[in-house]
């Protein structure tokens, strides 16, 4: 899914400023699962913004709604009747749901609440990782399903560099090198023959994991990665 994280006040008061009605539309996909733009989302983003406002001495109203995927088209109908009431949109989907609802109101400003971040996995409850550069020549099938160009912060395609230190990589030492888990799993299953193919090499650049714990949680995963 897509790993989203909430941008910071300041920032989306800046782009409202001037706007005095604004149609909140959140997203029961991705940025829901990952806690930053489901209903509980979009309401207490709407309450801090009017909080926010209000102290300024700002006119400002703000509503919510929340579309089942702000990336398919046949969910927007459903905002038809409601954006002609208002003078701009936020949206609190990924850039793919904001491009969407920009591309469908032409005639209406839409403003990003939020920063898409990666392609990632839910490993608990507001904690998410990188899993998928979307690089579009999967090699899961040869390196036993872990994606070195995501999980290796060198995205080496042929094996590991000559770093890794007790099993850990040299570049994010509280991570594990890949290499070496795909050699470890392939092994297990009998296909080390697999990485025997030589893939040829690719332009990357800043290809370290992505992985982003919620404000809120921090405490509770600080502790549970460094035992």
């Amino acid at each position: 899914m897509i790993i989203a994280e909430l941008k910071h006040l300041e920032e989306l008061k800046q782009v409202l400023a001037g706007y005095r009605k604004v149609l909140n539309v959140g997203c029961g996909g991705c940025t829901s699962v990952c806690l930053a733009g489901g209903l509980k989302e979009v309401d207490d983003l709407n309450t801090k913004l009017t909080l926010s406002f209000k102290a300024d001495n700002v006119p400002f109203q703000i509503d919510g709604f929340v579309v089942e995927r702000q990336c398919e088209v046949p969910f927007l109908a459903e905002l038809d009747r409601l954006v002609p009431r208002y003078d701009a949109i936020l949206s609190m989907g990924c850039g793919a749901g904001t491009q969407f609802l920009a591309e469908r109101y032409p005639a209406k400003p839409v403003f990003p609440a939020l920063n898409s971040k990666f392609v990632g996995v839910n490993r608990d409850l507001g904690w998410y990782e990188e899993r998928c550069k979307c690089c579009g020549d999967c090699l899961l099938a040869v390196t036993g399903g872990i994606c070195p160009i995501t999980m290796c912060a060198k995205s080496l395609l042929n094996g590991p560099c000559g770093g890794p230190q007790d099993g850990h990589c040299e570049a994010n030492k509280d991570a594990p090198c890949a290499w070496i888990q795909i050699y470890e799993r392939l092994k297990a299953q009998g296909r080390l023959d697999a990485i025997y193919r030589v893939s040829p090499a690719r332009e990357w650049e800043g290809q370290v994991q992505g992985s982003l714990v919620l404000e809120a949680y921090k405490d509770r995963y600080v502790k549970k990665t460094e035992s």
